[in-house]
């Protein structure tokens, strides 16, 4: 039997909506002063919230400020590296010529297919992460990347193998 099986509907509603009710505006205040836009401190406390109407007991949460602080950091910190991403990719794709540009659905595929990347290597140090990224990506030896990052090429052969058995265990998994 799960912990939200022993919890009755009504009253996992009635703690969710204490929660919300105590707790939103003091978060939505704290994003919008740390992200200087009401609209993306809107949706990080949305997906905020929706993290936690996703848990199994929303009533066993003893401090619900620090877990919603948490989850919002985790929030804005995967939308930066999805919007540095994004960045990037559009840098690139502006340095080619015209003729071998993607078309417009080529490209939201294409940053669709690099941001499920991103968070599939998100359970990697970002040591490990670049390194698999300047191997699989930019075709770099062990040895330039080692010097790069300022680590053993032992060092990167590992980290590619972390890189690439996640990647493994990923497409096992689907």
């Amino acid at each position: 039997m799960t912990a939200s099986s022993q919890v009755s509907p009504a009253l996992r509603l009635q703690v969710l909506h204490r929660l919300f009710g105590e707790h939103h505006g003091w978060l939505f205040g704290r994003l919008r002063a740390r992200l200087g836009c009401a609209h993306d401190a809107a949706d990080i406390a949305s997906e905020t919230f929706t993290q936690v109407v996703a848990l199994d007991d929303p009533g066993a949460i003893r401090e619900p400020r620090a877990l919603l602080t948490t989850i919002a950091k985790r929030l804005i910190y995967a939308s930066w590296r999805r919007r540095d991403l994004e960045r990037a990719y559009l840098e690139v794709l502006a340095q080619q010529p015209e003729a071998v540009q993607p078309s417009p659905e080529e490209t939201v595929l294409a940053l669709e297919a690099l941001a499920a990347i991103d968070q599939l290597l998100d359970g990697l140090s970002p040591k490990a992460r670049a390194a698999f990224l300047y191997s699989q990506l930019e075709g770099l030896n062990y040895t330039e990347i080692a010097s790069r990052l300022g680590v053993s090429v032992t060092r990167v052969h590992q980290y590619v193998v972390k890189g690439l058995t996640t990647c493994y265990l990923a497409l096992e998994a689907a």
